[in-house]
């Protein structure tokens, strides 16, 4: 029986990384050198690839310290601290932060300004992550930021409370969220949430489940760094219990190949194309090349 590779075509890199890797790309044509603040993405193998071409990473002690050079602002945003900084050492700025992720700080800050003190701006989100760095940074740093239910308890409920979330959150985390702060709050005191969770995100889970059911092995590609990598892979081993975290080939355990007949290969939105495919091809030419008593 012809054994099957498969990559999931709705893997991949999601429109705000996309956007930022082109306009690195379209930047390193026209200069030999260009700066990013952060990985550009957590993926190790993409930032190999454009670091070749030019890109230097570097992190925000770095950057205080850069003069009048060009820098690239990746998809996660930044906080209004970063630019001005870029503006006091004669940066030129590449914002290439994700569209979704500058409406929500533009939202975060509105409503800031509006609410004053007398409101906890409050984001659901991993602490410490850069986009959400970057949401704080709207509220001069005043917002509280909530990883899970343990958290709750940072929160004042007797004063009102406007609730948003990081993009690449879960609905379904974020609309548990939702009901526990609800069950807390004091009925005097107000509370409005928004659901800012990135939809092109989000609605890959329910796709991705449907696909690692099809298959006797899968293998989900992500970078080690990838938080929404971790969360995929997760929902992932549910739906397949024989799936497998790898972030190259070399990470393939080849006794797995044994008595299968169908692999699957999917990833975060952090993962490029081309990576999954190195890794279908190199598949294919081991299950072609050996019988299943030499795996």
């Amino acid at each position: 029986m012809k054994k099957i590779v498969e990559i999931d075509r709705d893997s991949g890199f999601c429109f705000g990384v996309v956007n930022a890797i082109q306009r690195a790309e379209k930047e390193l044509q026209k200069d030999q050198i260009l700066y990013c603040l952060g990985d550009i993405v957590h993926n190790a193998q993409e930032i190999s690839r454009l670091e070749k071409a030019g890109l230097k990473t570097i992190n925000h002690e770095q950057f205080s310290r850069l003069k009048n050079k060009k820098v690239l602002l990746r998809a996660h945003g930044e906080p209004p601290s970063t630019y001005s900084t870029a503006e006091q050492h004669g940066l030129k700025v590449v914002d290439a932060t994700c569209p979704v992720v500058l409406q929500l700080q533009k939202k975060i800050k509105k409503k800031y300004m509006e609410e004053g003190p007398g409101c906890q701006i409050v984001i659901y989100g991993k602490k410490g992550h850069a986009e959400v760095n970057g949401l704080v940074g709207q509220t001069e740093g005043n917002a509280i930021v909530i990883e899970n239910e343990d958290d709750l308890e940072k929160i004042d409920f007797s004063k009102k409370v406007c609730l948003f979330s990081q993009t690449t959150k879960s609905v379904d985390g974020f609309q548990h969220i939702v009901k526990e702060i609800g069950n807390r709050m004091n009925e005097q005191a107000g509370f409005e949430f928004f659901d800012t969770i990135c939809r092109q995100v989000a609605n890959r889970i329910p796709q991705l489940l449907r696909f690692v059911t099809q298959y006797d092995l899968v293998f989900f590609v992500a970078g080690e760094k990838s938080s929404n990598g971790k969360f995929l892979y997760e929902e992932c081993k549910k739906a397949n219990s024989n799936t497998y975290f790898i972030s190259q080939f070399e990470d393939i355990d080849i006794s797995l190949l044994q008595s299968i007949n169908s692999i699957g290969i999917c990833g975060a939105t952090s993962t490029p194309k081309w990576l999954m495919v190195e890794i279908a091809e190199k598949l294919k030419e081991i299950l072609v090349t050996h019988t299943e008593n030499e795996l």
